[in-house]
């Protein structure tokens, strides 16, 4: 856990310390994923090395210690090299965030300049062909572990499972999947259908989020696929290869529930806002994946967006426990004090 100390006055809301950075540095993606539209982009943005490279004081001066390259797919972008080697050169964590297509291909650049990866893993090899719209995509994914593995035998790769109608009895599968990859380590998270991310600016209607979110016959097969992974793999959980807790393994069921309007939905504890940030492919600043924009690097040095009129209103105003768009958050962050 990286300490964290967000606010250097609990009046004023102003952020001293900014521990976590996601970057997207590109904007498109070479997966046709059913439960996300950011492959639906036509137009190429990028954040290069000569576009963050003005707001390195800015990282220094926030104490920026962990970026995560999301996205969009970071490898499509034109010279990752030179951009990741600008971030390690200031001694800050450097995670890929990756659907693994182009990890074979890059693999020397990988084990050189990132510190860790995360994949995407849908489910076992057929299924995590069909959620990704691309032929051959467990394979090329499997390829790409192998070679970073042959490069680096230890380099740290762990999956991430966005579970959703067409893997939510899998689990124990994917599990077992991972396990067979060699990876270090396996996520759960739910599908998010509500909010605006992943290209949605207006959202979506109701009969595209049920192409993914679950009926309530199947949000009772995931709570049965949950608690059978909790009983059976409880080693794992231990361990620490299932990065949740049995706690947090409840709330997958919960947050479908919720979504079909069977419980009231309940924010995770969070206070990403306080401890991190988001850039976008096109220099838009975001307190968190899900709320609106805060500024833009184009505009402004990061420091003082983060810092900004705007910035400090949103983080004063903001009550996660009650917030509409924390209440049906897929993904929370909390750094202690």
């Amino acid at each position: 856990m990286i300490a964290a100390n967000p606010r250097s006055n609990e009046n004023d809301h102003r952020i001293a310390t900014l521990p976590v950075l996601v970057l997207f540095p590109h904007s498109r993606c070479n997966c046709r994923c059913v439960m996300c539209d950011i492959w639906r982009i036509r137009q190429i943005r990028e954040i290069t090395a000569s576009d963050l490279q003005p707001h390195l004081d800015s990282l220094r001066a926030l104490k920026v210690r962990w970026v995560v390259l999301s996205g969009g797919e970071p490898q499509l972008h034109s010279d990752l090299a030179a951009l990741s080697a600008l971030i390690r050169n200031e001694n800050i964590r450097l995670t890929l965030l990756t659907a693994g297509l182009m990890l074979k291909s890059q693999a020397l650049l990988v084990t050189r300049l990132v510190d860790d990866v995360i994949v995407s893993l849908d489910g076992p090899p057929a299924v995590h062909d069909q959620i990704r719209g691309i032929p051959n995509a467990f394979e090329r994914l499997a390829s790409g572990v192998a070679a970073v593995r042959e490069l680096r035998s230890g380099f740290p790769i762990s999956a991430r499972c966005t579970i959703q109608k067409m893997n939510h009895r899998l689990l124990r599968e994917t599990l077992k999947t991972a396990k067979k990859m060699g990876l270090n380590s396996i996520s759960f998270l739910a599908v998010d259908v509500n909010s605006r991310a992943f290209n949605r600016p207006d959202g979506w209607a109701d009969d595209r989020q049920d192409t993914v979110a679950l009926k309530a016959s199947e949000v009772e097969q995931l709570g049965s696929e949950v608690e059978a992974l909790i009983r059976e793999h409880a080693e794992d959980l231990s361990s620490g290869f299932v990065a949740e807790n049995a706690e947090k393994l409840h709330r997958l069921p919960r947050h479908f529930q919720a979504h079909l309007g069977q419980v009231e939905p309940v924010a995770p504890r969070c206070n990403a806002p306080w401890v991190s940030a988001v850039i976008e492919a096109d220099g838009s600043v975001r307190p968190c994946f899900f709320h609106p924009t805060i500024g833009n690097i184009n505009e402004a040095p990061f420091q003082h967006i983060v810092n900004g009129e705007r910035a400090i209103r949103f983080r004063e105003g903001l009550d996660v426990a009650s917030n509409p768009t924390c209440r049906n958050c897929v993904c929370s962050l909390y750094l202690d004090n």
